[in-house]
């Protein structure tokens, strides 16, 4: 089988989405009581300051800081289901007893400490082959998954303390990177996954502020498309954008945003792919 090619990315694009999103946690995590800082997250286990500790651990390990000795056997948790997640768990256990405020202070200092080291980069570093969490690929390609973690988990921590993003909130460049990133794995999703049949045509139609028509056509293997050449959808998938997003992470709907999934054309079809979405490790 054929290496798939690297993926080039605009390093100032993803930068600026990136960075977006740090100061979008920067901003909500300020407004946070301690109270609010012991809410539980969307996901199993974690409570809003084991999502902040997550992400200052990744940016920690991104600057060569090695993970923390656990003080217990972290990979027999029950939510702890592969060696990634168990980097994630040291750091979560580690800082579990920092304030909130402490925690926000270590944020922002590992934060601008990234700044500095991705603004610095080369255009040959950015571009050059690395290890991802969905394989070899660029660099920058890592980073727009740092993107798309983020801006997830910036949802999953307004889910905690209940406050959801705003329509205006949810336009920006990381919302669309998000996007990019989840469209880059739909071939995936609805070929391995969901083992859609040869000849099947798949529209997605993302509605509200996180807006997206994607197209997935199966010709022998299934990819993202432009269109159809000219022929209808055999499936159609319409949904809030957000809640697509969620659905791809492996999280609860947000309850603030339209819930209902349409489903056209070969509707079993159609309901299994929206069942095999989730593609997060």
């Amino acid at each position: 089988m054929a290496e798939r090619p690297l993926t080039k990315l605009d390093k100032s694009d993803v930068l600026a989405g990136l960075f977006a999103v740090w100061d979008s946690l920067d901003a909500l995590l300020s407004g946070l009581s301690e109270t609010d800082w012991q809410a539980m997250s969307p996901l199993p286990g974690w409570n809003v300051k084991a999502v902040v500790a997550h992400i200052i651990g990744t940016e920690s390990f991104l600057l060569g800081v090695a993970p923390p000795e656990p003080d217990i056997d972290v990979s027999a948790l029950g939510h702890v289901h592969n060696p990634i997640a168990v980097m994630n768990e040291c750091w979560v256990r580690h800082l579990s007893e920092e304030s909130g405020s402490g925690l926000l202070e270590r944020f922002r200092e590992v934060a601008a400490k990234r700044r500095k080291a991705l603004t610095d980069l080369s255009d040959e570093e950015w571009n050059a082959a690395t290890t991802t969490p969905t394989g070899p690929d660029t660099y920058g390609r890592f980073m727009r998954i740092r993107v798309f973690d983020c801006w997830m988990h910036e949802q999953d921590i307004r889910a905690g303390v209940q406050r959801p993003s705003s329509d205006d909130e949810l336009v920006g460049p990381a919302s669309r990177l998000s996007l990019d990133e989840i469209s880059s794995t739909m071939g995936f999703i609805v070929g391995k996954l969901a083992k859609a049949p040869d000849g099947s045509r798949v529209l997605f139609e993302l509605t509200g502020p996180v807006a997206r028509t994607m197209r997935v056509s199966v010709d022998g293997r299934a990819q993202v498309v432009d269109d159809f050449g000219g022929q209808d959808p055999t499936a159609t998938i319409r949904i809030d954008g957000l809640q697509f997003t969620r659905l791809a992470g492996g999280r609860p709907k947000c309850p603030t945003r339209a819930q209902d999934v349409e489903l056209g054309g070969d509707q079993a079809m159609a309901a299994n792919i929206v069942e095999h979405l989730n593609f997060v490790i």
